[in-house]
Protein backbone atom coordinates (compact mmCIF):
# COMPACT_ATOMS: atom_id res chain seq x y z
CA UNK A 1 0.00 0.00 0.00
CA UNK A 2 1.37 3.57 -0.68
CA UNK A 3 1.97 6.00 2.24
CA UNK A 4 0.37 9.38 1.78
CA UNK A 5 3.40 12.15 1.13
CA UNK A 6 5.29 13.46 3.84
CA UNK A 7 5.53 16.81 4.69
CA UNK A 8 9.29 16.80 3.60
CA UNK A 9 8.52 15.30 -0.04
CA UNK A 10 5.73 18.21 -0.29
CA UNK A 11 7.50 20.41 -1.90
CA UNK A 12 8.14 17.82 -4.84
CA UNK A 13 4.78 18.16 -5.60
CA UNK A 14 3.66 19.39 -9.19
CA UNK A 15 2.85 23.04 -8.74
CA UNK A 16 -0.52 24.12 -8.11
CA UNK A 17 -1.72 26.32 -11.12
CA UNK A 18 -1.94 29.39 -8.64
CA UNK A 19 2.26 29.22 -7.63
CA UNK A 20 2.77 28.16 -11.94
CA UNK A 21 0.69 31.58 -12.34
CA UNK A 22 2.80 33.33 -10.27
CA UNK A 23 6.07 31.81 -11.54
CA UNK A 24 5.13 32.74 -15.21
CA UNK A 25 4.21 36.17 -13.87
CA UNK A 26 7.90 36.59 -12.79
CA UNK A 27 9.58 35.35 -15.35
CA UNK A 28 7.50 37.82 -17.49
CA UNK A 29 8.55 40.59 -15.10
CA UNK A 30 11.83 39.43 -15.91
CA UNK A 31 12.10 38.83 -19.62
CA UNK A 32 10.26 42.79 -19.76
CA UNK A 33 12.86 44.28 -17.32
CA UNK A 34 15.76 42.95 -19.48
CA UNK A 35 14.15 44.42 -22.99
CA UNK A 36 13.46 47.59 -21.19
CA UNK A 37 16.57 47.85 -18.91
CA UNK A 38 18.48 47.49 -22.44
CA UNK A 39 16.48 50.35 -24.42
CA UNK A 40 16.33 53.04 -21.88
CA UNK A 41 18.74 51.87 -18.99
CA UNK A 42 17.78 50.99 -15.36
CA UNK A 43 17.17 54.71 -14.56
CA UNK A 44 14.63 55.06 -17.76
CA UNK A 45 12.66 52.34 -16.41
CA UNK A 46 9.67 52.98 -14.06
CA UNK A 47 8.23 49.90 -12.21
CA UNK A 48 4.81 51.10 -14.16
CA UNK A 49 6.47 50.47 -17.18
CA UNK A 50 8.05 47.13 -15.93
CA UNK A 51 4.15 46.37 -14.98
CA UNK A 52 2.59 47.50 -18.29
CA UNK A 53 4.63 45.15 -20.43
CA UNK A 54 4.34 42.13 -18.56
CA UNK A 55 0.52 42.95 -18.20
CA UNK A 56 -0.01 43.94 -14.46
CA UNK A 57 -0.21 47.42 -12.61
CA UNK A 58 2.60 48.75 -11.25
CA UNK A 59 1.80 47.88 -8.24
CA UNK A 60 0.94 44.18 -8.53
CA UNK A 61 4.96 44.05 -9.78
CA UNK A 62 5.83 44.28 -5.81
CA UNK A 63 3.56 41.07 -5.19
CA UNK A 64 6.78 39.69 -6.95
CA UNK A 65 9.79 42.20 -6.29
CA UNK A 66 9.97 44.46 -2.93
CA UNK A 67 11.79 47.02 -5.68
CA UNK A 68 13.21 47.91 -9.02
CA UNK A 69 16.65 47.51 -7.65
CA UNK A 70 15.23 43.85 -6.72
CA UNK A 71 14.10 43.63 -10.00
CA UNK A 72 17.88 43.91 -11.54
CA UNK A 73 19.39 41.56 -8.69
CA UNK A 74 17.20 38.78 -9.91
CA UNK A 75 18.09 39.55 -13.91
CA UNK A 76 21.70 39.72 -13.31
CA UNK A 77 22.22 37.81 -10.27
CA UNK A 78 20.43 35.10 -12.30
CA UNK A 79 21.68 34.96 -15.43
CA UNK A 80 24.83 34.25 -13.33
CA UNK A 81 23.51 31.67 -11.90
CA UNK A 82 22.89 29.96 -14.67
CA UNK A 83 26.37 29.86 -16.39
CA UNK A 84 28.14 29.04 -13.39
CA UNK A 85 25.32 25.94 -13.31
CA UNK A 86 26.21 25.60 -17.23
CA UNK A 87 29.43 25.90 -17.14
CA UNK A 88 29.90 23.78 -14.18
CA UNK A 89 28.17 20.81 -16.44
CA UNK A 90 29.56 21.15 -19.31
CA UNK A 91 33.09 20.66 -17.65
CA UNK A 92 31.62 17.73 -15.95
CA UNK A 93 30.45 15.79 -18.74
CA UNK A 94 32.71 16.06 -21.13
CA UNK A 95 35.23 13.29 -21.93
CA UNK A 96 38.64 15.15 -22.83
CA UNK A 97 39.43 19.27 -22.41
CA UNK A 98 39.25 19.57 -26.30
CA UNK A 99 35.16 18.49 -26.59
CA UNK A 100 35.17 20.44 -22.72
CA UNK A 101 36.61 23.91 -24.17
CA UNK A 102 34.49 23.32 -27.56
CA UNK A 103 30.90 22.77 -25.27
CA UNK A 104 31.59 25.54 -23.86
CA UNK A 105 32.08 27.79 -26.60
CA UNK A 106 28.88 26.73 -28.05
CA UNK A 107 27.07 27.21 -24.76
CA UNK A 108 28.40 30.75 -24.02
CA UNK A 109 27.71 31.79 -28.08
CA UNK A 110 24.07 30.14 -27.46
CA UNK A 111 24.07 32.30 -24.11
CA UNK A 112 25.23 35.78 -26.22
CA UNK A 113 23.08 35.13 -29.18
CA UNK A 114 20.20 34.51 -27.23
CA UNK A 115 20.31 36.80 -23.97
CA UNK A 116 22.06 39.82 -25.53
CA UNK A 117 19.68 42.35 -24.00
CA UNK A 118 21.01 40.72 -20.51
CA UNK A 119 24.21 41.40 -21.05
CA UNK A 120 23.98 44.96 -22.04
CA UNK A 121 22.36 45.37 -18.80
CA UNK A 122 25.51 43.75 -17.12
CA UNK A 123 27.73 46.23 -19.13
CA UNK A 124 25.75 49.04 -18.10
CA UNK A 125 23.31 48.86 -15.25
CA UNK A 126 25.84 46.71 -12.74
CA UNK A 127 26.69 49.71 -10.48
CA UNK A 128 22.88 49.86 -10.07
CA UNK A 129 23.20 47.07 -7.80
CA UNK A 130 23.35 46.99 -4.23
CA UNK A 131 26.30 46.05 -2.73
CA UNK A 132 25.85 42.50 -1.74
CA UNK A 133 24.03 41.28 -4.91
CA UNK A 134 26.88 43.26 -7.15
CA UNK A 135 29.50 41.37 -5.45
CA UNK A 136 27.61 38.44 -5.68
CA UNK A 137 27.41 38.84 -9.49
CA UNK A 138 31.28 39.32 -9.70
CA UNK A 139 31.83 36.28 -7.57
CA UNK A 140 29.48 33.86 -9.90
CA UNK A 141 31.41 35.03 -12.63
CA UNK A 142 34.61 34.60 -10.98
CA UNK A 143 33.67 31.06 -10.66
CA UNK A 144 32.37 30.45 -14.26
CA UNK A 145 35.86 31.75 -15.63
CA UNK A 146 37.75 29.52 -13.35
CA UNK A 147 36.11 26.73 -14.98
CA UNK A 148 37.02 27.79 -18.27
CA UNK A 149 40.45 27.81 -16.82
CA UNK A 150 40.35 24.55 -15.56
CA UNK A 151 39.67 23.16 -18.82
CA UNK A 152 42.02 25.40 -20.80
CA UNK A 153 44.77 25.14 -18.44
CA UNK A 154 44.17 20.93 -18.93
CA UNK A 155 44.67 21.45 -22.85
CA UNK A 156 47.59 23.73 -22.23
CA UNK A 157 49.26 22.78 -18.83
CA UNK A 158 52.17 25.24 -19.65
CA UNK A 159 50.12 28.31 -20.03
CA UNK A 160 50.21 30.48 -16.89
CA UNK A 161 47.12 30.79 -15.00
CA UNK A 162 47.51 34.55 -15.55
CA UNK A 163 47.35 33.81 -19.39
CA UNK A 164 44.87 31.80 -19.37
CA UNK A 165 42.28 34.17 -17.58
CA UNK A 166 43.25 36.75 -19.93
CA UNK A 167 42.52 34.73 -22.84
CA UNK A 168 39.05 33.85 -21.23
CA UNK A 169 38.57 37.00 -20.60
CA UNK A 170 39.37 38.25 -23.94
CA UNK A 171 37.24 35.47 -25.03
CA UNK A 172 34.10 36.77 -23.59
CA UNK A 173 34.74 40.19 -24.64
CA UNK A 174 34.90 38.60 -28.47
CA UNK A 175 31.64 36.60 -27.85
CA UNK A 176 29.38 39.24 -25.78
CA UNK A 177 30.05 42.14 -28.19
CA UNK A 178 29.30 40.80 -31.05
CA UNK A 179 25.27 39.66 -30.96
CA UNK A 180 25.06 43.79 -30.61
CA UNK A 181 25.71 43.37 -34.36
CA UNK A 182 23.84 40.22 -35.42
CA UNK A 183 20.06 41.49 -33.73
CA UNK A 184 19.04 42.45 -36.98
CA UNK A 185 17.79 39.53 -39.48
CA UNK A 186 16.47 36.08 -38.79
CA UNK A 187 16.46 34.31 -36.03
CA UNK A 188 17.74 31.53 -38.94
CA UNK A 189 20.71 33.92 -40.19
CA UNK A 190 22.19 33.86 -36.44
CA UNK A 191 22.24 30.16 -36.67
CA UNK A 192 23.54 29.69 -39.60
CA UNK A 193 26.37 32.54 -39.65
CA UNK A 194 26.85 34.31 -36.60
CA UNK A 195 27.55 31.28 -34.02
CA UNK A 196 29.72 28.73 -36.49
CA UNK A 197 31.97 32.32 -36.86
CA UNK A 198 31.78 32.91 -33.19
CA UNK A 199 32.94 29.64 -32.42
CA UNK A 200 35.38 29.61 -34.70
CA UNK A 201 37.39 32.83 -33.71
CA UNK A 202 36.87 32.00 -29.70
CA UNK A 203 38.59 28.64 -30.65
CA UNK A 204 41.33 30.44 -32.16
CA UNK A 205 41.57 33.11 -29.70
CA UNK A 206 41.70 30.61 -26.91
CA UNK A 207 44.43 27.64 -28.09
CA UNK A 208 46.30 30.24 -30.14
CA UNK A 209 50.40 29.33 -29.65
Amino acid sequence: MTEPATAEEAPLARPTQRSQAKADRRAALLVAAAGMFAERGFNGVSIEDLGAAAGVSGPAVYRHFPSKQAVLAALLVGVSESLLAGGTSVEEDATDAASALRALIAFHVEFALTEADTIRVQDRDLDALPDAERREVRRLQRRYIEVWMRVLGALHPAVEPEELRLRVQATFGLINSTPHSARVGTAHTAAATVRPVLERMAWSALTSR
